[in-house]
């Protein structure tokens, strides 16, 4: 919003422990002290950034990787994602990793913009893209990765999203971007 004033309202970190340190992410607990002076405890996951990807077609169809995910135990649907690499900038990573998931790359590649995954308690910044001008090309898919490719018309989106198939919050909300782009409502 234009002349909306930036709230200075800040938490101050008095005491950090690290909790875990792994490949794709790191946990600390913070004591900061609030605005009030009150001092609360903040969990954080410290995620490397990542990108994703909306991968539309001519003929007004998104492909989408479907695959397991332990954490929640369960296959989801969900746009093409990854990890940007020490050294890529965003749409390298979004090029390689359409690549590795979806067997192909993008003519055009449009940046629509960045948010945070989950900002209460994770670090994670991601940014999302839409390929359009898709042509085969294909890398290896990562070793720890099973995914298979679906190609979902654009019209079946706003069923896929109120029978509750559609649970990842990237893949919700680059779907709804797109749908309002497109110009098609989720009817309740």
């Amino acid at each position: 919003m234009p002349n909306e004033k930036k709230s200075k309202i800040e938490e101050v970190c008095v005491k950090e422990k690290r909790i875990f340190d792994g490949k794709i992410l790191n946990v600390r607990c913070d004591d900061v002290r609030t605005p009030s002076g009150h001092i609360a405890t903040r969990e954080v996951v410290e995620h490397k950034p990542a990108v994703g990807m909306i991968a539309f077609t001519e003929n007004k169809t998104v492909l989408l990787v479907r695959q397991y995910r332990y954490a929640v135990h369960e296959e989801t649907l969900e746009i093409c994602a990854g990890l940007i690499e020490k050294g890529e900038d965003p749409s390298q990573a979004a090029e390689r990793e359409m690549q590795e998931e979806l067997n192909v790359k993008a003519d055009r590649l449009y940046r629509i913009g960045e948010f945070y995954a989950s900002p209460g308690f994770c670090t994670e910044l991601f940014t999302l893209y839409l390929a359009e001008g898709l042509t085969k090309s294909s890398l290896p898919q990562d070793e720890d990765e099973n995914v298979s490719v679906l190609e979902i018309k654009l019209s079946d989106i706003p069923e896929l999203i109120r029978a509750g198939k559609i649970r990842d919050s990237k893949t919700f909300a680059a779907l709804s971007w797109l749908m309002a782009k497109e110009g098609i409502q989720i009817d309740p």
